[in-house]
């Protein structure tokens, strides 16, 4: 399902933009750059599972194209998942590549399935992975059993050449319920 335009779209800020800055706790979730599958794997002690929500091609949007460095209205492929934790929807995670890029650049994220996309990036090191931001995502943008106002979120893009695979990740309350950490 294609998302709604925003009025006002987010501002994806690194660490040193964001005003106020978040609480320690959060921080060190949001600019970690491990890999969040990790991260999470050992939190749910190894209760960690990945859902496919929406999987194939759509128009990107503009902040998307804009990170990817593509024209606005490009078409993607998206993929949109819950990282689970002991079976709970912990995080939401929506990964885009521009088609331009992404036919005949080997990595065939249709063939994922129930698989960590971002297990796949880190264990590849071609991929190079660019700076962390954050921003608090818009609720019309989240599955409507998840939509919540002012969630903390992050994105960072991996790149390998020509091709950009952006990750955005927003962070659940029942994640943060979890973690003990105000979020």
């Amino acid at each position: 399902m294609p998302h709604a335009a925003l009025a006002h779209p987010p501002r994806w800020l690194s660490a040193s933009q964001l005003h106020p800055a978040p609480a320690a706790g959060v921080r060190d979730w949001l600019f970690n750059e491990d890999s969040l599958t990790r991260r999470l794997s050992a939190l749910s002690n190894d209760g960690f599972s990945v859902t496919p929500l929406v999987e194939g091609w759509q128009r990107l949007r503009n902040d998307e194209c804009a990170a990817l460095g593509v024209v606005d209205g490009s078409q993607g492929w998206v993929r949109e998942v819950y990282l689970r934790g002991c079976g709970t929807p912990w995080v939401f995670a929506r990964s885009v590549a521009a088609r331009s890029a992404l036919e005949g650049s080997g990595l065939e994220l249709a063939q994922l399935g129930s698989r960590s996309l971002g297990e796949l990036l880190f264990s590849d090191r071609a991929f190079d992975r660019g700076p962390l931001q954050a921003c608090r995502y818009p609720a019309a943008w989240l599955p409507g059993e998840t939509r919540a106002e002012r969630l903390w979120a992050r994105r960072s893009c991996f790149s390998r050449g020509p091709l950009g695979v952006l990750v955005a990740e927003v962070f659940l309350p029942e994640f943060w319920r979890a973690t003990g950490v105000e979020s």
